[in-house]
C-alpha cells in the first residue's frame, strides 16, 4: 500500500477513488494517507522523511503535534528519564521524547491510534518505546507504572465539540488526575490550549515551577505547564518561546516593573511583541529590562532611538509619524499606494482606514495606526529590520 501512496501522491484523491474504487481493499486507508501528507507535509517535515509512516485517521493529523513543538517538549526532559505519555495520539510528542528518554509508555484508549503508533515507532526506529491500549486513567490505577516524568496533551474540546476554557473541562481532567500521577511521578508536563487563561491554569496546576507560553512569531500555538511534585511552593517561571526568540520572568517582577513613556520621531525604532509575548503579557517589564519606551498603556508597542538587541519580537525603522488628519491621509495616499496597514489601540479598524487611504495591501512597508500617551492620534510608517 505505501509504495502505491509514494506514486500517487501528488495525484487527485477524487479522481484516485473513482478510478480504483473496489479494486483494492485497502484503498480508503491509501487515500487516507495521501492527504495527510499533503497537509503535514511542513508540519511533519522531519517525520514524513520515513515513508512508511501511517496516519490512522484523518483527525489524527489534524490533533498531531509539529515536529518543531515535539522537539521542545522533548527539551523539557531529562537526559535518560523514563517517562510516560498519557494520551500520545499519534505519537509524535513520545518519538521525540524516546530519542532522549531512557524509555517511553506511550498510552492511547484508541486501539486503531495505538496499533499506529507501535507500527511507526519501528518505521522510525525507535525501540524504547512501549505502547499501552488503555485510558489513562486505567493506566494510572494500575501496579507498575511509576516513571521520572509524565507527559499529557488534554483534548481541548467538550464531547460536543465546543471549545473549553478551563484545565477542568479537558478530558481527560487533568486536575482531577494530579493526585494519582504525584504518586507515580516526581514531574508532570502539561500542554494546554493557547486559549487557557495563564492566571488560571497557575490556579489549577498549583505546583507549576515553570509555564511556556509557545508559537511563532505571529501565533501562540499552546501553554505547557512543567509540573514538579513535593517540593516547597515557590512563584513559577513564565517564559516565551518561539523558535526565535525567548523571554523569561515572573509575575512579581511584572508587578514591579515600571515603565517609561515617550511618543515615537521620525528615525526612530519600534518594537512590537509578537504573539506569544502578547499572551504572556509583561508590558511594563519589556520597557524596564530592554530600557525602551512604551507609546500609551493600553498601546503595546515600544519606541528608543537606536536600536536595541535581541527583542523578542519585530523591529521597524520608524521612517515617518504622520498626525491622523484628512491632509495626513491625502499625503500618505500619494506617497504609499501600496502599503500593509494595522492598528493598534486605535478608534477605527485596520479595514476602515484602508478603505479611508485608498491603498493597497503590498510592498514592504507597514503603517500602525495607535494611540499615543499624550492622547494623539498618529499613524507610523514603518520599514523592515531583519533580525541578525
Amino acid at each position: 500500500m505505501l509504495d502505491w501512496v509514494t506514486a500517487h501522491i501528488d495525484d487527485d484523491p477524487v479522481k484516485l477513488r473513482l478510478k480504483y474504487a473496489g479494486k483494492m481493499p485497502w484503498l480508503d486507508m491509501a487515500l487516507i494517507q495521501i492527504e495527510c501528507r499533503r497537509k503535514a507535509k511542513k508540519k511533519l517535515a522531519q517525520t514524513l522523511q520515513c515513508k512508511d509512516f501511517i496516519f490512522p485517521t484523518r483527525l489524527s493529523e489534524e490533533q498531531c503535534t509539529s515536529d518543531t513543538l515535539a522537539s521542545f517538549h522533548a527539551s523539557l526532559v531529562n537526559d535518560g528519564a523514563t517517562v510516560a505519555d498519557l494520551t500520545c495520539g499519534l505519537g509524535i510528542d513520545a518519538f521525540h521524547i524516546a530519542r532522549k528518554a531512557a524509555s517511553v509508555t506511550a498510552v492511547d484508549r484508541d486501539s486503531i491510534v495505538a496499533e499506529a503508533v507501535n507500527h511507526n515507532a519501528n518505521a522510525l526506529g525507535i525501540k524504547n518505546i512501549s505502547v499501552v491500549n488503555d485510558d489513562c486513567k486505567n493506566f494510572l490505577a494500575g501496579d507498575n507504572t511509576t516513571c521520572d516524568i509524565m507527559f499529557i496533551d488534554p483534548a481541548r474540546r467538550s464531547p460536543t465539540g465546543e471549545r473549553v476554557y478551563r484545565l477542568a473541562d479537558c478530558s481527560p481532567d487533568v486536575t482531577a488526575l494530579l493526585p494519582a500521577i504525584s504518586a507515580k511521578s516526581r514531574r508532570l508536563i502539561v500542554k494546554a490550549s493557547p486559549m487557557l487563561d495563564i492566571t488560571q491554569v497557575l490556579r489549577e496546576l498549583p505546583a507549576t515551577t515553570d509555564l511556556y507560553v509557545v508559537g511563532s512569531a505571529t501565533e501562540c500555538k499552546e501553554l505547557v505547564a512543567d509540573i514538579t511534585f513535593n517540593m516547597q511552593p515557590q512563584e513559577p517561571a513564565i517564559h516565551v518561546w518561539t523558535p526565535r526568540d525567548r523571554f523569561s520572568f515572573t509575575p512579581e517582577e511584572e508587578a514591579q516593573a515600571v515603565a517609561r513613556y515617550d511618543s515615537p520621531r521620525d528615525g526612530w525604532y519600534l518594537y512590537e511583541p509578537g504573539a506569544t509575548l502578547m499572551k504572556a503579557a509583561p508590558y511594563k517589564l519589556l520597557s524596564q529590562h530592554f530600557d525602551i519606551a512604551k507609546l500609551h498603556p493600553n498601546t503595546h508597542l515600544y519606541c528608543s532611538t537606536a536600536p536595541v538587541k535581541d527583542f523578542p519580537g519585530e523591529t521597524w525603522h520608524i521612517d515617518r509619524v504622520a498626525d491622523f488628519s484628512s491632509g495626513e491621509l491625502k499625503r500618505l495616499v500619494r506617497d504609499y499606494p501600496k502599503i500593509n496597514v494595522a492598528v493598534r489601540n486605535f478608534d477605527y479598524t485596520a479595514d476602515w482606514l484602508r478603505k479611508k487611504l485608498k491603498v493597497k495591501d503590498g510592498d514592504r512597508h507597514r503603517l500602525i495606526a495607535t494611540t499615543l500617551n499624550d492622547g494623539r492620534k498618529v499613524m507610523l510608517i514603518l520599514s523592515p529590520i531583519e533580525k541578525s
